[in-house]
């Protein structure tokens, strides 16, 4: 069924060749847009996340309405926690920053400061195989930790893994873009969500308390996601789609820019002078003290 519905996904696209009945005086020609209707198959498949998308746009109407020009930023809020790293060891910012050349997803704001971590070699490859199996990436199954003191107010554990397809293309086959996650009050209208998860690794249940640096849960590859990494954001509510995304203030931890982060991502790398101290951003190897 799922390639099935990936051959939809891209005859969809022949589309376009519809224009060219506005080009050239033939009917048939206008026969071609119905092929776009192929896009209804993605959709249907998976309707959840398709209301999720939609969420989400409301949320991108509604948090800029709500705040007006008082929107959370990096110059006008000021963690109520300072936050470690969820996790042991080294590893990579491969998305996140506090400003809209480096941001995570600038637009979505509730994911506006968010981060996605993963784990590179020397060379700068996320994995030691062909990047077909988890087990093949270095982050998989590594234990993913408190960030802090807090109660936990959400979770889910039940979704799959997402299949890997390679070359950055996502198949999300959870019915929630963040698959298994956590969420986390770790102070008033503060919450830490963490995501794509392992399947029913997550080692606490709604109204534990959790203390900085337990092990909560393995990371993995559930959700929206193209290979396992960790995401973690702030949000000062519990809605997913309407919370106003907060930078996270990180303490006691080590910062170096990434060997050979090209061969991963070839974007240009963010300059220092964008990202104050206490911040971090892409392309950085981050570890706590």
């Amino acid at each position: 069924m799922k390639k099935f519905v990936r051959l939809c996904e891209k005859i969809q696209y022949l589309g376009f060749l519809g224009l060219l009945s506005f080009i050239f005086n033939n009917r048939l020609l206008n026969l071609f847009w119905l092929f776009w209707l192929f896009g209804l198959v993605s959709i249907i498949y998976n309707f959840s996340v398709f209301l999720q998308s939609l969420k989400q746009l409301w949320g991108m109407l509604v948090i800029p309405l709500r705040y007006g020009s008082n929107l959370p930023d990096a110059e006008n809020y000021q963690c109520k926690v300072k936050y470690s790293l969820p996790f042991h060891g080294t590893w990579t910012v491969v998305n996140g920053g506090i400003d809209k050349t480096s941001s995570h997803s600038w637009e979505i704001n509730t994911q506006r400061y968010a981060y996605d971590f993963v784990i590179l070699d020397e060379k700068g490859y996320s994995s030691s195989g062909e990047n077909k199996k988890t087990a093949d990436y270095y982050c998989y199954g590594k234990k993913i930790l408190a960030p802090a003191d807090g109660e936990v107010v959400e979770l889910q554990d039940k979704h799959p893994d997402s299949l890997l397809l390679g070359d950055g293309q996502v198949d999300c086959s959870a019915k929630d873009i963040r698959g298994n996650y956590i969420l986390i009050r770790h102070a008033d209208k503060e919450y830490g969500l963490l995501a794509h998860l392992q399947p029913e690794s997550i080692r606490v249940k709604v109204g534990d308390t959790v203390k900085r640096g337990q092990c909560i849960a393995y990371c993995g590859n559930s959700g929206n996601t193209s290979e396992p990494h960790l995401h973690f954001h702030l949000q000062d509510g519990m809605s997913f789609y309407t919370s106003a995304g907060l930078p996270i203030e990180f303490a006691d931890i080590t910062v170096q820019p990434t060997p050979n982060y090209s061969a991963y991502d070839p974007r240009p790398v963010p300059t220092a002078a964008m990202s104050p101290e206490k911040y971090i951003m892409r392309g950085q190897n981050v570890a706590n003290l």
